[in-house]
């Protein structure tokens, strides 16, 4: 379900917490569209925290550091490349609206960046907005094989490390479903997420940096 804002401009980060936590969130048309519309989807894709699949191979991936693993160190840039044409995606729908208003909440503490970075360069990342013991996930890229698939790890493994309840993907794809994404129906989401932003968590459990081995203890997942 969507609903058109027609006053876009007034959204403020106060009001786009609230609608987090009610199972809403903001898109736009295009990078060119100022205006904002609200969504709230039939059926919502969610990652559950307590079974993710982590496949052998991106297991050694994350193990031998391949990437080193930053967070919350250049929001702009990540959503930079979150903006990014991609393989498949021609246009995106982050308008200056959501950089402001994301940015605002980052600087707040309630946005988040996992960036994976190589040879002094950000490859790969991905942003999202916490909110009690709720993370939604908003949009990654990747610059270099694996590269947003490392940061996903290392988010899961930062969540559970934070006692968060709920990994909130918005939407399935082909690539969220291989670490055992699902889509529950909106009423049992909201049941869900009402239970979860009322709890505590902590976003800094793991330190700002962590390495591949210490991400892999988190999730508790020996996988080779």
């Amino acid at each position: 379900m969507t609903s058109r804002d027609d006053l876009a401009f007034k959204i403020t980060p106060e009001i786009l917490l609230k609608a987090y936590a009610v199972g809403m969130f903001p898109m736009a048309e295009s990078a060119e569209d100022p205006s904002l519309f609200w969504v709230e989807p039939e059926w919502r894709g969610v990652l559950p925290l307590d079974d993710f699949h982590l496949p052998r191979r991106l297991a050694r991936t994350v193990r031998q550091d391949v990437f080193e693993v930053r967070v919350d160190t250049d929001f702009e840039a990540v959503i930079d490349g979150c903006a990014a044409p991609a393989v498949g995606r021609r246009k995106t729908w982050i308008n200056g609206r959501i950089r402001r208003l994301y940015g605002e909440l980052f600087r707040r503490g309630h946005c988040h960046t996992v960036e994976t970075w190589q040879d002094g360069r950000l490859v790969g990342g991905l942003y999202g907005v916490s909110l009690g013991g709720a993370f939604f996930g908003e949009s990654m890229f990747s610059r270099r094989n694996d590269a947003s698939k490392v940061a996903l790890v290392h988010l899961v493994a930062r969540l559970r490390a934070g006692g968060y309840r709920l990994l909130d993907t918005q939407f399935i794809t082909d690539h969220l479903a291989q670490f055992g994404t699902v889509e529950i129906p909106r009423e049992i989401y909201a049941i869900r997420l009402e239970a979860a932003v009322q709890d505590r968590a902590d976003w800094r459990a793991l330190g700002e940096s962590v390495d591949g081995r210490t991400a892999l203890a988190a999730l508790a997942d020996e996988a080779r």
